[in-house]
């Protein structure tokens, strides 16, 4: 799996929060007004939101012009897949966990060693980098887990309307 996020890791110079990189390969960055949010819009139906602050690169891993995974190292990113466009799926990888889509709008909070993930609508997998798909959990529409360093087993939780709004209040939802 090391050898994978290397890979991702290679790949990542195609697609960056650059403005200008973003531009060059089918997707647009743009401050969200009046906020330091950005947002990244690509052409074949990715729609990324970035907090203020948010380190992350667009991966295109199979180098056909088109992002297929985020690359997250803190903050948090608000992520919206047109599914039917991705039938490989779309990832957002953080130092601790791999985020993939089953469905379509989730969010990722990468900070403190922990990733926070919650699925605002449809189904997400998440796993540990270094973990096989049986220790994989699938969320649903207002499920949440939190993946810290180590080896505990991943719960997955309903999260509080609060804990939810504060997540998606950082990302202007």
């Amino acid at each position: 799996m090391l050898l994978v996020l290397a890979a991702w890791a290679s790949a990542a110079c195609l697609f960056s929060s650059d403005p200008a990189l973003a531009q060059a390969n089918g997707c647009t960055m743009a401050r969200v007004a009046g906020t330091a949010r950005q947002i990244m819009r690509c052409a074949d139906g990715v729609t990324i939101i970035a907090e203020a602050g948010a380190r992350f690169n667009a991966v295109d891993r199979n180098r056909n012009g088109r992002p297929d995974a985020v690359s997250l190292r803190n903050k948090a990113v608000l992520v919206d897949v047109d599914r039917a466009r991705h039938p490989d799926g779309f990832e957002v990888v953080t130092p601790q966990a791999i985020a993939a889509v089953r469905g379509t709008r989730w969010a990722v909070d990468v900070k403190n060693g922990t990733t926070s993930v919650l699925v605002v609508r449809g189904r997400v997998a998440v796993g540990r980098p270094s973990a096989g798909a049986a220790a994989r959990v699938v969320l649903n529409e207002g499920e949440g887990v939190d993946v810290a360093p180590g080896s505990a087993p991943l719960t997955v939780r309903r999260w509080p309307p609060a804990r939810s709004a504060a997540l998606l209040a950082r990302l202007g939802q």
